[in-house]
């Protein structure tokens, strides 16, 4: 049975990665997995393992790439076949893109998620976040996207929508920690300084599967500039995997002694940096990323609609 996702991620540290002609075998933390060399496009070594020169060797002569990260998912460098031109095919389908169309499915998953949180928020509080007309603003925004033709004007509508779903969020965050809206670095709050933190851990990791798609992670849709695409794939996955565990944080166990407020900028403690580690490493969902980047290159490639998960 052939793979869905064409790459194999290996996360952490301490893994033994082996290969035979045809086989890759990767023992982490006392269990073994194999896949045929066959199937897999770009082997993705985030962090420190053990691997031998025979196994790059199996895996170039494969026609594998070798992508290699830091802990965190920034990417180090890529061992390529000899002669290979892949990059530059995939790089033609971007450039290629029908990107109002892709925008437009892009900016309604990223708002549909967020409106899926402030719901799931009411429901645990028992009471409205939305002020008079707020809620149904968002819906006609939603519906307005799909009329939309003109890039800017998707992006001026999702930048709107994203600007209120943080103020009716603070709205269920305690006033002593001065959290109005989303702003940009420094960080000056407790509850930004936390979303940065979690916005760079859900970046990482979505980095890996971009790259093991051998896409061009700074050619996006809706967002521009370094990393824009990996902007785009993540978006719609903020709410779900880093806003609700930063808002069941500042509810329930967030106190002063977590931060410090200097004259330009929000420090976090070690502790809580330590908290917020643990508890991203459970809410972030690799597999979904895979699923996520997998969905927008077969929608490049077979030039059809994009389907964005949330």
């Amino acid at each position: 049975m052939t793979r869905a996702i064409p790459w194999v991620a290996v996360y952490g540290f301490g893994a033994h990665i082996k290969s035979t002609q045809k086989k890759l075998s990767i023992l982490a933390k006392g269990k073994v997995e194999e896949y045929p060399l066959e199937e897999i496009q770009n082997l993705l070594i985030v962090g420190g393992h053990h691997l031998n020169s025979t196994t790059f060797s199996h895996l170039l002569r494969n026609g594998s790439y070798i992508s290699f990260f830091e802990p965190d998912g920034s990417p180090l460098g890529i061992l390529k076949p000899w002669g290979s031109t892949c990059d530059t095919t995939i790089r033609a389908l971007q450039e290629g893109a029908p990107r109002d169309r892709y925008a437009t499915a892009l900016a309604q998953a990223a708002l549909k998620s967020r409106l899926i949180a402030i719901e799931h928020i009411q429901d645990q509080q028992g009471s409205s976040l939305f002020y008079e007309g707020e809620l149904q603003i968002l819906h006609n925004a939603l519906h307005n996207l799909e009329y939309m033709v003109k890039l800017d004007e998707i992006r001026r509508l999702s930048d709107l929508t994203a600007n209120m779903y943080y103020e009716i969020l603070s709205r269920d965050i305690p006033r002593e920690f001065d959290f109005r809206r989303r702003t940009v670095r420094p960080q000056c709050d407790p509850i930004n300084a936390m979303l940065s933190f979690g916005y760079a851990m859900l970046f990482g990791n979505c980095c890996v599967p971009v790259i093991g798609a051998r896409l061009d992670p700074d050619l996006g849709i809706l967002y521009e500039g370094s990393g824009a695409l990996v902007q785009d794939l993540m978006a719609s996955f903020k709410a779900q995997m880093i806003d609700g565990v930063i808002w069941s944080i500042a509810r329930d166990s967030l106190n002063v002694g977590d931060f410090e407020i200097t004259s330009n900028r929000c420090i976090l403690s070690d502790n809580l940096i330590q908290n917020l580690m643990s508890s991203f490493r459970k809410s972030i969902d690799n597999q979904k990323l895979d699923c996520q980047v997998h969905n927008f290159l077969q929608a490049l490639s077979n030039k059809e609609d994009l389907t964005i998960l949330y």
